[in-house]
């Protein structure tokens, strides 16, 4: 048996057994979005069909059609509750995508998304508040990854009866990377913008007429930060979770995974998943995610060690059909 040993003192037994309670775990607020309702308890797994040439990862390009069809019934296959759509690559590098070919891109995929999948919920990813309005009677979530850079796409989502993603982009315009971009000497300075403009986007959809349930805040780790930026509210979840709405974490195969492994897109899988574990236990709600099954998978196990899931099976240590559960 081994003992203790060093300077520091044995830990006191009565004392810790003194101090035991329950954890007090940052608490999930509730998305509703066509009567389906996703909380700590059954978190959602939001997969992504790329309809583009350019994605920064190669295994999410889907610009053929049937590659496209595939996909997503892939997706819902693996365990996702939402399918994001998006018609243009995020940053800086890739072609030059206007508003007519966006639309040609996306809407006629979501129609028949819609068709043929009527129970899938569906998430529109783009900027431009025409390519919404093209989109009513299609789509259940606007996913506006560029923080209200369109000012009438909040309204363009009220309108169709869309929920709508809040996002942070430290300010930058679409399709910009940062560069040389700092928050101030504080590491928690970043934190404070992220929940300030949250705050900010949340308050402005409810005016416009979005229901509380149906909007997502997103602190959209990469956009307008460092890694080390993405880092620090990564770390922060739980005060994005404070807001009190929907908390959105879209972290699959990112630069900030890339960058602290030192791995391509390719090979973030492990590091992406240890982050979305981290984004669970600290009270996100929904998962923008490559890799459907896996993030599925965590998201569930999360739940289930905090609390809010039950297990699917409680046999061990019990006798089931006559039998004593093993090792």
């Amino acid at each position: 048996m081994t003992r203790h040993s060093g300077s520091d003192p044995a830990p006191d037994t009565a004392e810790i057994l003194s101090r035991l309670a329950p954890l007090q775990l940052p608490s999930a607020s509730p998305l509703v979005l066509r009567g389906k309702r996703f909380d700590a308890a059954s978190p959602a797994v939001m997969a992504i069909v790329n309809r583009t040439r350019d994605s920064f990862f190669s295994g999410n390009r889907h610009a053929d059609l049937e590659s496209a069809r595939a996909a997503f019934v892939d997706a819902v296959e693996l365990g996702a509750d939402l399918v994001d759509v998006g018609g243009v690559r995020a940053g800086q590098e890739g072609e030059v995508v206007d508003a007519e070919e966006e639309i040609r891109r996306v809407v006629p995929f979501l129609q028949w998304a819609r068709s043929e999948h009527p129970d899938v919920l569906l998430s529109l990813d783009t900027w431009r508040s025409e390519v919404a309005r093209e989109a009513d009677g299609v789509v259940d979530l606007v996913n506006d990854t560029w923080a209200g850079h369109d000012r009438e796409l909040v309204h363009v989502a009220a309108g169709i009866g869309a929920g709508y993603v809040i996002s942070h982009t430290g300010g930058l315009p679409p399709r910009t990377d940062p560069v040389d971009v700092t928050y101030g000497d504080d590491p928690l300075d970043v934190v404070r913008d992220v929940v300030r403009t949250l705050a900010d986007g949340a308050l402005a959809a409810e005016r416009a007429g979005i229901p509380r349930e149906r909007i997502l805040v997103d602190p959209t780790l990469d956009f307008g930060k460092t890694t080390a930026h993405s880092l620090e509210v990564l770390r922060h979840t739980a005060d994005v979770v404070a807001l009190n709405y929907p908390v959105l974490q879209a972290m699959s195969r990112k630069d900030f995974v890339g960058e602290s492994l030192d791995l391509p897109a390719e090979e973030r899988l492990e590091g992406s998943l240890a982050a979305t574990a981290v984004a669970a236990w600290l009270g996100a709600t929904v998962f923008r995610a490559h890799d459907v099954r896996a993030t599925r998978r965590v998201v569930d196990m999360v739940a289930t060690i905090r609390g809010d899931r039950a297990p699917r099976l409680a046999l061990r240590g019990t006798r089931s059909d006559g039998a004593t559960n093993g090792s």
